[in-house]
């Protein structure tokens, strides 16, 4: 059996008698019946089941938001449909429709779903594989999700784009003034420049020049929030550290809510590999291994909400034991009787006078397959010597004729991991310039970025590089604005913590903890991340243990 045949037996695996059996035990209501040709799920349709086939068969089928078809397979009986949006309650990505024979089929809900997964942990690990698996087949085979249309290099396309991506959902690029499809799509629905990019949702829903929440809403990613519920954890932050806390604490029965305004993975979802993190000897992607803990969090039940941005922590408090309040920019509100902040750090942006102009028009924070995509095959320059900036420096080079690598310093070694030096020193197309900085950029709104001045920093000599692309890796601030004055922050704005013996990843304000890069005199790597999202869960158990007494 190949490779091939092997994935497609565990996409689309035929459940044996026993586990038939089991897996009935976890059906969330009656045995029901289609008709040839009936939908049992359409594409975009909330929370709908995975349906356990008993008897005929199911057509799935993939659609994109301009009506392309695609069949995926014919399910039969033994067999179940689904891909994680199911895990996790969310709009539907494909169409399931009963076969010439009609079909009888069992439904399982999310939360029987995730009983599955944890009652049942052969099968579920059966079942898991699957519906991950599904995923990225829907991703890498076109004819599936949204369709963006706009004009390649479009700040706000990238954005778009960025953010679907990130997030695991499949997305269609199309030119709206190069391609056929692209041109038709503008022309008929009468759109001008500034209305673009447009998002075409998988339900046919057309956005104009949307924001990432606007997205999510059409694309069903954003739950809805029970203003009067009130969780044991609350994590803001959806980078390492904060989906280690949310896949430690739901697994040990804690009812757990993530926020994050953006995507899963923080900054780390951003790295193309990361190669020193523990048991990944050949590498793995930042999106990966956020992909895998936000998979993991799903299967033990963490609700992730994603993008919702909170605006602010609630000082106020009617006394111990309270549960905490969230305020978000939407207008809704959580509660909680703990909060981790895990919200990491934000790119931070260098002395130059004429940046905000090009930043996304040329300037970029991180380095994805989508920049790498725009400026294959030209000249590049990145700014950073730390280790995000290696990983990009070694993920760029393969894609670009030549990179410059900008270092204030007189070198490498004082910021960046050795392995990364060494890599860096054997790729023939990178030059790294030391002891210097960039001044000023070249270009304008209708060329973009054409090129970047660097200076030397001992002679103050000045030189034109030309460039269309500059990556910038000069480090990050905490991300603490949104506490104001509710805990206690060190001269830099990092949250301080360590006040208890007991608790030290607790801040000034019982109750609030603090992990990951926002945490004052944290390790900034991925692995001591994750540790402090797993260590503060104990520590949230003690908490929680001593309200109880």
């Amino acid at each position: 059996m190949t490779e091939a045949d092997t994935r497609y037996a565990q996409r689309f695996p035929v459940l044996e008698p026993a586990q038939l059996d089991t897996a009935r035990r976890f059906a969330s209501g009656p045995v029901r019946r289609f008709s040839p040709g009936e939908v049992v799920f359409a594409v975009g349709e909330e929370q709908a089941p995975v349906w356990l086939i008993l008897e005929g068969d199911i057509v799935i089928v993939r659609r994109d938001g301009l009506g392309h078809e695609k069949a995926v397979v014919t399910q039969g009986p033994g067999q179940f449909t689904g891909e994680v949006s199911q895990l996790a309650g969310r709009a539907s990505l494909a169409e399931g429709r009963a076969g010439s024979g009609g079909c009888a089929a069992l439904p399982i809900d999310t939360a029987h779903l995730r009983a599955l997964m944890i009652g049942a942990a052969e099968l579920g690990e059966v079942v898991m594989r699957a519906l991950i698996l599904r995923r990225v087949g829907l991703i890498e085979g076109g004819a599936a999700g949204s369709v963006l249309v706009g004009h390649p290099g479009d700040p706000n396309l990238l954005r778009l784009q960025g953010f679907l991506t990130r997030n695991g959902y499949p997305n269609t690029l199309l030119d709206a003034e190069n391609d056929e499809e692209g041109r038709a799509v503008v022309e008929r629905l009468g759109v001008v420049d500034a209305d673009l990019p447009l998002m075409v949702c998988p339900n046919g829903t057309v956005l104009r020049r949307p924001s990432e929440a606007e997205a999510a809403i059409c694309l069903g990613m954003t739950p809805e929030l029970d203003p009067a519920k009130v969780y044991d954890v609350a994590i803001v932050g959806a980078g390492p550290a904060g989906l280690a806390t949310a896949v430690y604490a739901a697994s040990e029965g804690l009812s757990v809510i993530v926020l994050d305004q953006r995507a899963i993975g923080g900054q780390a979802g951003a790295s193309s590999r990361i190669e020193n993190y523990l048991g990944f000897p050949t590498g793995i992607s930042g999106q990966a291994l956020a992909g895998r803990a936000y998979n993991q969090a799903l299967k033990f039940g963490a609700e992730l909400a994603i993008p919702l941005q909170v605006a602010r922590l609630e000082c106020a408090s009617d006394g111990p034991g309270k549960p905490h309040r969230l305020e978000l920019e939407s207008g809704e509100a959580v509660q909680a009787r703990t909060v981790v902040v895990a919200t990491g750090a934000r790119y931070r942006r260098p002395g130059i006078d004429n940046l905000s102009p090009f930043e996304g028009s040329g300037v970029s924070y991180w380095a994805s397959p989508v920049e790498a995509r725009l400026c294959a095959g030209e000249e590049v320059a990145l700014v950073g010597g730390g280790n995000s900036a290696g990983q990009a420096v070694v993920f760029l080079a393969s894609k670009v004729k030549a990179l410059n690598l900008v270092v204030r310093g007189p070198g490498l070694e004082a910021s960046m991991s050795k392995y990364l030096i060494d890599r860096i020193a054997a790729l023939p197309n990178v030059r790294i310039h030391v002891h210097t900085e960039i001044t000023a950029l070249e270009g304008d709104g209708d060329t973009g970025l054409t090129g970047a001045v660097f200076r030397d920093r001992r002679s103050g000599e000045t030189h034109l590089c030309p460039m269309r692309h500059l990556f910038l890796f000069v480090g990050a601030d905490p991300n603490a604005d949104w506490l104001e004055a509710c805990v206690g922050l060190d001269d830099k704005g990092f949250v301080e913590t360590g006040g208890t013996v007991a608790l030290p990843l607790q801040t000034d304000r019982p109750g609030i903890f603090a992990i990951g890069d926002v945490r004052a005199g944290s390790t900034k790597r991925v692995a001591a991340a994750v540790g402090e999202g797993a260590a503060v869960v104990s520590q949230i158990h003690q908490y929680l243990a001593s309200l109880e007494a």
